[in-house]
């Protein structure tokens, strides 16, 4: 069982339209409303290829209600904390034209008792677990040290997590010794303040992170640890919504690493690490195929796969 924490969950609005252009009425064409938030997207892939989850959310107001009540009748498990403000909306435009338009609200204010309540509900989930995955953003004010104690915990118990984090926080997950840190280049270029990849990749490193995995879209997918750098490319001619692409292969990632138990990260040699990317690589393309975000399609995942251990092994 995979505990997956949304720090910040949401509910997800995506807009079809025809096409998007700025200053205009815009007719929709199609709504869908779904729980969402990254971590949210990683536990339904996971779920969809027969992995038992938990997500522990704060969860606040009529929205996130919804979102409990929506997540149980999709069967995932959840483990929701109570708190007072209202969980957030996010709404995304998409069209067969250009690449979709993402507006997130900022998330409510949690105090430092609801953050205590949600760090017992990780506790309390990784009891039976084998990994924990936190991934997304943090409600506004939030102190992004936060996240430490359920990182740290989570090591200490043998556990595999992988953060996919942005900010203080992401320095925070590496300096917490995450198993993984997973941002994209933009994301770790920015925490880390470093002028290329390989230099915030060994930036996070020296802080204590195991591994750097960093997705960079059509650019593929790399695997940082002090000695080795192993790059995935992109799955070619994919096209659809990107959407939650990143947080499908975050899901990847996690399956192909817990499928090895409990086994150091030290041990993994670049043929494993390119393995692990492989599988990130072919669900994040699956994904873009599925309208909405936290959906993949499962034939495709099997063809990128294929398709990508083809390739070879770039480094």
């Amino acid at each position: 069982m995979i505990v997956v924490v949304t720090p910040n969950p949401a509910v997800d609005v995506t807009y079809r339209v025809a096409e998007q252009t700025v200053g205009v009425t815009q007719r929709v064409l199609e709504v869908v409303r779904r729980p969402g938030g990254k971590g949210v997207n990683v536990a339904r892939v996971l779920a969809a290829a027969g992995t038992a989850t938990t997500s522990v959310l704060p969860l606040g107001g009529t929205s996130g209600a919804w979102v409990a009540t929506a997540l149980q009748q999709d069967g995932l498990t959840t483990a929701p904390v109570p708190v007072g403000g209202d969980t957030r909306t996010t709404v995304t435009v998409v069209d067969d034209h250009a690449h979709p338009t993402m507006y997130g609200e900022p998330g409510p204010v949690v105090s430092t008792d609801e953050w205590a309540a949600v760090t017992d509900a990780v506790r309390t989930a990784q009891r039976h677990a084998t990994a924990l995955v936190v991934s997304g953003s943090l409600p506004r004010g939030t102190d992004p040290g936060m996240v430490s104690p359920w990182i740290r915990g989570a090591v200490d118990a043998g556990l595999l997590v992988v953060a996919d984090l942005s900010g203080p926080a992401l320095l925070g997950a590496a300096a917490a010794g995450a198993t993984v840190c997973k941002p994209n280049r933009e994301e770790l270029l920015d925490a880390t303040g470093a002028p290329d990849e390989r230099s915030g990749a060994l930036d996070l490193l020296a802080r204590g992170a195991g591994v750097v995995v960093v997705s960079a879209g059509s650019s593929g997918i790399t695997a940082h640890t002090r000695d080795a750098v192993v790059t995935v490319p992109a799955v070619p001619d994919v096209h659809g919504n990107p959407t939650g692409a990143g947080d499908a292969a975050t899901a990847g990632l996690v399956l192909a690493l817990t499928a090895w138990g409990r086994r150091p990260t030290a041990t993994l040699a670049p043929a494993d690490l390119r393995h692990a990317l492989v599988t990130a690589a072919a669900y994040g393309a699956a994904a873009v195929l599925r309208p909405v975000a936290g959906e993949v399609d499962l034939a495709a995942v099997d063809r990128f796969t294929a398709l990508l251990d083809r390739t070879g092994s770039p480094t």
